[in-house]
C-alpha cells in the first residue's frame, strides 16, 4: 500500500514506525523538521516537512496515488481538511483523528464522508469505553470485545495464586476440559510467545486469552483472583477522557472527579449531574485521603502528566485500591508501569494505531487491537468465499510463525478454534499475530 501519514508529533511517528513492519510505502508529512530528521535517522521512511493542508505538500507526497491518507495531528480541523483535500486529489481512503464525538453520529459521519473523510477515529472516546470494560471485567489487565462481546480477549497476570502456575498448557486443558477459552500468547520478560502444548505457565507471565462469556467464572478460578464489584471510583483529571469516563459511569457507580483547573471544574459540574467534582491537585495525598481513597474500589488517573498518573496510581494501590488505571502517553513507560503494579495502561497512540491497523491490510477486518507493551495485535478477519482460510482445517493452513487463530463467530454464535476446525465463508475469525506475520496471515483471508 502507498500510505501518507500527516502528523505533528509522536502519534504520527509511532504509527509510521509500526506500519513500516508491514512493508508499506509510507510518506510522513510533519511541520517539525527536527522530528523528521530523527525519524529519518532511525528508519527508512520518506519524510516531507510541511503543512498537510497545502496542496503543494500533498502533491509532493503523491496524494494522487495514495491508497490510504491518515491525518492524526492534534488539531481535528487540520485533519478533516487534510482528508478532504487528499480525497479530491485522488487518495482512495482517508482517516482523520478527531476530538469532537458529535462528529460520530450516523448523520454526521455520512456528511463528512460526502466531503471526502471516509473514517474518523476519536481516541478519547475509545479510551473511555475501554475503561468501562475494564471495570466490568475487573480481573483483567486489558480487555477487548469482538462482535459485541460474543468473544472477548483478556490479558491476565499469572501470580503465585494461579491454579495454572507451573503447569503445561496440555495439563491445563486436561484438568479443565470444559473451559471455553484459549491462550493465544504469553508475554514473558518482554518476549511474545505463541504457546505450544508443552509450554508452561510461569510466575509473572502475562497471558492473552480468547474467551466466551460463559467461561469468565472459570478464568477467575484458574488465575486465583476473586471477583469484586466496583462501586466507588475516583478519577484524577477532567479532560476529554476523564469527562467521558465519568459520564459513562456516574449512573451506575459513585464517582468523584478531581481536577486542578477551577474553570474546568465549573464546566464539568454543568455536564456531569451525578459526579462529585473536586477542585484540587491529585498529587496531594492529604486530599486523596480526605476523599476516601482507602475505601475506593478503582482509581483512574487521566491527567495530562504521565508521571502524575503513575505516582497517584501507586499511592492508591498502597492504600488498598483494588483496581488502578493510568493514562500513560510515553510508550517507553508501559512495561515499567505494569511491572511496578499498575493494573492497566491506557495509551492514545496505541488506541489510534489499533483503529487504523484494520485499514492497512488487503483482507477485510471487522475490528483490531494493538496490544500494550508488545509488537503484536489481535484482529477479527472476515472470511470470504475465495479466502484460502476456508479451504482446509486450521491445522492444515499455512499459518505463519508468530500467529494463531483463537476463535470464530458464525451466524451470531461464538466458539473457540481447535486444530480440526473448518473456517467457513462469512465467518469472523479472531487471530493473534506479531506485526511481522500480519501480512502473511492476512493473505489467508484475501
Amino acid at each position: 500500500m502507498n500510505i501518507i501519514i500527516a502528523g505533528d508529533g509522536e502519534v504520527g511517528f509511532h504509527l509510521a514506525r509500526s506500519l513500516t513492519q508491514l512493508k508499506h510505502n509510507i510518506v510522513v508529512v510533519d511541520p517539525h523538521k527536527e522530528l523528521l530528521q530523527m525519524i529519518e535517522s532511525e528508519t527508512d521512511l520518506l519524510t516531507i516537512a510541511g503543512n498537510s493542508t497545502s496542496l503543494y505538500t500533498l502533491r509532493e507526497a503523491d496524494a494522487e496515488s495514495a491508497d490510504l491518507l491518515i491525518s492524526v495531528l492534534h488539531d481535528e480541523t487540520i485533519n478533516l481538511l487534510t482528508c478532504i483535500l487528499g480525497k479530491r486529489l485522488g487518495a482512495k481512503r482517508t482517516i482523520a483523528r478527531i476530538n469532537n464525538i458529535e462528529f460520530l453520529t450516523r448523520e454526521n459521519k455520512s456528511f463528512f464522508k460526502s466531503l471526502g473523510v471516509d473514517e474518523m477515529v476519536c481516541p478519547e472516546r475509545i479510551a473511555a469505553k475501554e475503561i468501562v470494560n475494564l471495570l466490568n471485567f475487573n480481573i483483567s489487565t486489558e480487555v477487548f470485545e469482538f462482535s459485541k462481546g460474543l468473544l472477548t480477549m483478556h490479558l491476565l497476570r499469572i501470580d503465585e495464586k494461579a491454579k495454572v502456575l507451573n503447569k503445561t498448557f496440555k495439563e491445563v486443558h486436561e484438568i479443565f476440559p470444559n473451559v471455553d477459552a484459549k491462550t493465544v500468547a504469553i508475554i514473558r520478560d518482554g518476549r511474545t510467545i505463541i504457546p505450544k502444548g508443552t509450554d508452561m505457565f510461569l510466575k509473572n507471565d502475562l497471558a492473552y486469552v480468547i474467551s466466551k462469556p460463559s467461561s469468565l467464572r472459570f478464568l477467575r478460578e484458574l488465575i486465583g483472583k476473586l471477583d469484586f464489584e466496583v462501586k466507588n471510583i475516583i478519577i484524577a483529571g477532567g479532560g476529554r477522557i476523564g469527562k467521558k469516563t465519568a459520564k459513562n459511569l456516574e449512573k451506575k457507580m459513585s464517582v468523584k472527579l478531581i481536577d486542578i483547573d477551577k474553570e474546568r471544574c465549573y464546566e464539568l459540574a454543568d455536564s456531569l449531574t451525578k459526579t462529585l467534582i473536586i477542585n484540587g491537585d491529585a498529587t496531594d495525598m492529604d486530599l486523596l485521603e480526605e476523599e476516601g481513597i482507602g475505601n475506593t474500589d478503582a482509581f483512574i488517573a487521566l491527567t495530562d502528566s504521565t508521571e502524575t498518573n503513575i505516582l497517584t496510581c501507586l499511592h492508591a494501590r498502597k492504600h488498598g485500591v483494588k483496581k488502578t488505571i493510568a493514562l500513560v502517553e510515553n510508550i517507553d513507560f508501559i512495561d515499567l508501569s505494569q511491572d511496578i503494579g499498575i493494573d492497566t495502561i491506557i495509551n492514545k497512540k496505541l488506541i489510534t494505531s489499533s483503529y487504523i491497523a484494520r485499514f492497512t491490510v488487503h483482507a477485510e477486518v471487522n475490528s483490531s487491537k494493538w496490544l500494550s507493551g508488545t509488537n503484536a495485535e489481535v484482529m477479527e478477519f472476515i472470511a470470504h468465499e475465495k479466502s484460502l482460510a476456508t479451504r482446509k482445517p486450521i491445522h492444515k493452513l499455512d499459518i505463519p510463525k508468530g500467529a494463531t487463530i483463537g476463535g470464530i463467530i458464525r451466524n451470531g454464535e461464538a466458539f473457540i478454534a481447535k486444530p480440526d476446525t473448518q473456517i467457513q465463508t462469512d465467518d469472523k475469525v479472531v487471530a493473534f499475530t506479531v506485526s511481522q506475520s500480519l501480512s502473511n496471515l492476512a493473505k489467508l483471508f484475501d
